[in-house]
């Protein structure tokens, strides 16, 4: 994996949880500067500091060889941003609430399923698309459908 991406995805995967680096290096049990440079694209991390990250970040470390695949979407800058709103956390944590689900894991899956739309479309959504996106998941996440 290129350390650019990793480190892109690092970053957003600790912003959609509306966590510092120095509180996910405190969790991880892994310094400051450690992290930064990963997510920075910088440094060449072992398995077991990125299992460690993967845990304090509320999400796992998967590893695979075969072949290519499509690569996961990379949030784009401007969602990066979203994720890190109160109201992005407000809707996430109210979605995961009423799905049952646990709202620092849903917000990084989330900021991941609204990054493949991005990617599906080819292009980064502006700030109101991200919101009105954003709405719609919320609305169909905790309203009836047949409301």
């Amino acid at each position: 994996m290129d350390e650019q991406v990793l480190g892109q995805q690092l970053r957003a995967l600790r912003t959609a949880a509306g966590r510092t680096v120095a509180s996910v290096a405190a969790d991880a049990g892994l310094s400051v500067p450690y992290i930064a440079n990963l997510e920075n694209g910088r440094g060449n991390p072992t398995v077991t500091a990125l299992g460690r990250l993967a845990e304090a970040l509320g999400t796992h470390l998967a590893i695979a060889i075969g072949p290519a695949e499509a690569p996961s979407a990379t949030p784009p800058g401007s969602l990066v941003r979203l994720g890190r709103t109160r109201r992005f956390q407000q809707a996430a944590r109210a979605m995961a609430t009423h799905l049952g689900r646990d709202p620092r894991e849903f917000a990084v899956q989330l900021i991941g399923a609204m990054a493949g739309v991005s990617q599906a479309l080819g292009k980064d959504l502006s700030e109101t698309d991200w919101w009105r996106l954003l709405d719609a998941l919320l609305l169909i996440a905790t309203l009836p459908a047949d409301a």
